[in-house]
Formats: structure tokens, C-alpha cells, sequence
């Protein structure tokens, strides 16, 4: 569905792609002007917890030299007048329901950011770097994990401890 999305909203999915692969808040994206985007970052003088940096992956890198540069702006998403960012939320919304996700929020792409960080074993004091969380109950409450993965770390823990004990693991 996301293909067929790329050709008619091209603008809509490279902004859904960059807030994928930055964790970045939608209002961090949507207001993104270029000359904050300084590769292998972002530079943000405002966001909601003051100056920040947002750091490009080869994703997101990808992603924003994918996106043409129009005159008569600094929005790397603007509008069609190109006056103000674009509303993006006329897409998704729409556009969540045809692929059969209406409940899914933007903000969830950020959830599942932490998520993924969380099961390819980033420690949770990077992950709250990386989102720019002040505290780390919040980053926790971001990491969504699997089953799998919970039963998964509870049998590496009792194969340490069995092996700590002298027993087999």
C-alpha cells in the first residue's frame, strides 16, 4: 500500500518514512526546515525539550536526499502554497484506514523506534538519548516488547544463574 502511496504522495511518505527511522517527534519532521538538516544530523534550534539533535541513519539520509528542494521555501515538507508545513494529518488519516489500521496513531511510529531498539538490545539509556527523553521512565514506557523476546531474556537469565550455581544451563 505504501508504494502505491509514493507516487501520488510522495512528500506524505518520505515524511512517514523519516519519522520511521529517527524516532523523531511529527511535529520535529513536519516543521523540519533545511538548513537545520546537517548531515549525519539534524539539528533542531526548538522541539519540545529545547535545542536538539536528531541523528540520520543511511534510512534517513536516504530519505531526505530522495525529497526536491522547492523555491520560494526553507520547509523541507511544506504546503502547496509553500507557506507553512504541510498538514499532514489530511493523508493519514485516510490513508491508516486503507491499510487497514485505523487505531494507528503517528506518534506510534516513535513507540515502535524504542521498540525495535529495545529487541535489537540497544540499552535503554541510548534509546532515551536518541528520543531525547529527560527521564528514563519515559524511554520505558516507549519499549513495547514481544512475548518472544521477554521469554526469550528470561531463559538467558536462568541459563546465567544455573551456570553461576555449577548446574547445566
Amino acid at each position: 500500500m505504501l508504494r502505491e502511496q509514493q507516487a501520488a504522495y510522495p512528500a506524505q511518505v518520505a515524511l512517514l518514512r523519516l519519522l520511521l527511522f529517527t524516532g523523531a517527534r511529527v511535529g520535529e519532521i513536519l516543521n523540519l526546515r533545511w538548513e537545520w538538516v546537517q548531515p549525519p544530523r539534524l539539528l533542531l534550534p526548538d522541539s519540545k525539550t529545547g535545542a536538539k539533535t536528531i541523528w540520520l541513519n543511511s534510512q534517513a539520509l536516504e530519505v531526505l536526499e530522495g525529497i526536491e528542494r522547492l523555491e520560494g521555501t526553507t520547509f523541507v515538507f511544506p504546503n502547496r502554497a509553500r507557506t507553512r508545513p504541510l498538514n499532514f494529518d489530511n493523508w493519514w488519516l485516510p490513508s491508516r484506514a486503507r491499510c487497514a489500521l485505523p487505531d494507528v496513531r503517528v506518534h506510534d511510529l516513535r513507540h515502535s523506534f524504542a521498540s525495535t531498539a529495545i529487541m535489537d538490545n540497544v540499552p535503554l539509556a541510548t534509546i532515551g538519548r536518541l528520543l531525547r527523553h529527560v527521564l528514563p521512565e519515559t524511554t520505558a514506557k516507549y519499549a513495547h516488547l514481544s512475548d518472544d523476546v521477554i521469554g526469550n531474556a528470561a531463559g538467558r537469565i536462568a541459563g546465567s544463574l544455573a551456570q553461576a550455581i555449577g548446574l547445566r544451563p
